[in-house]
């Protein structure tokens, strides 16, 4: 049976978000994630973790101007000092809400800047990030993002993931397997996942089309939770997923998929 976590920057978002943490936990849940914790004190939420023996599973690194539509810096060249005090600030974070999981944002392409100049900068700075996060105790991960609902993204499928995993080097360097984006891109999810078991960390879900939650789309969740017990996959899946009314009327698809 699969570990399943709530992502609260989608989920219980009709309530404030440290009492998410409360609501997360009453709904079965026994861990989280979100976007980003900074607009926070760290203790505060460690102490909502604490209280609903919950396991903080996974956040983003600094990310940029998340509200101008700014969705990642690690392949900007211009801007590698606040990427590596990003780094330290998500340290600061994860040591103190115990997480071992921190995703790096590539980012969208900027203007002016060429795919092979993106590029560079993103392996430069993840040579820079894994191993101080490694030290932390927290892995390093990275996602591929579909680029129709973020047009520009610079990390969009599984092979140019692996393959960037694979020229930064180390030990300390995982993919972030979002279900939903990867069926938009590239599909043949299942034998994707088991090709590229070694370097994924961490599933995220949600049904497409329209990002709502399993049983609303065309993706078989059903099959997919037995695939991954199948082949051994020991990770969380974080649930991130938009509700396709509210997030307590769309919690049933939980028993229906027999996880939880």
């Amino acid at each position: 049976m699969p570990k399943l976590n709530a992502n609260l920057s989608m989920l219980f978002t009709e309530v404030d978000f440290l009492d998410r943490f409360d609501a997360a936990a009453k709904a079965g849940f026994q861990g989280v994630e979100y976007l980003f914790p900074y607009a926070f004190e760290a203790q505060d939420i460690a102490e909502r973790l604490k209280a609903n023996d919950l396991q903080q599973v996974l956040f983003n690194l600094p990310a940029g101007n998340w509200d101008a539509g700014e969705r990642g810096i690690a392949c900007h060249p211009d801007r590698q000092e606040e990427f590596r005090n990003g780094v330290e600030l998500a340290i600061q974070y994860a040591k103190t809400l115990g997480c071992n999981q921190c995703n790096v944002l590539a980012g969208i392409v900027p203007e002016g800047v060429s795919q092979e100049q993106a590029h560079a900068t993103f392996v430069e700075n993840l040579r820079y990030a894994a191993p101080l996060l490694k030290a932390a105790g927290v892995k390093c991960l990275i996602e591929a993002i579909n680029t129709r609902d973020i047009p520009g993204f610079f990390l969009n499928n599984t092979a140019q993931a692996v393959g960037i995993i694979d020229e930064v080097g180390g030990d300390n360097l995982f993919y972030q397997y979002d279900i939903y984006h990867m069926q938009i891109m590239e599909g043949d999810l299942a034998p994707t996942i088991e090709n590229n078991l070694s370097s994924i960390a961490h599933v995220q879900l949600a049904d497409n089309p329209g990002r709502h939650e399993p049983g609303t789309g065309e993706i078989n969740y059903s099959f997919l939770f037995g695939f991954l017990d199948s082949i051994g996959y020991d990770g969380w899946i974080g649930c991130e997923y938009k509700p396709k009314q509210s997030t307590e009327a769309g919690l049933g698809w939980l028993k229906t998929h027999n996880v939880m």
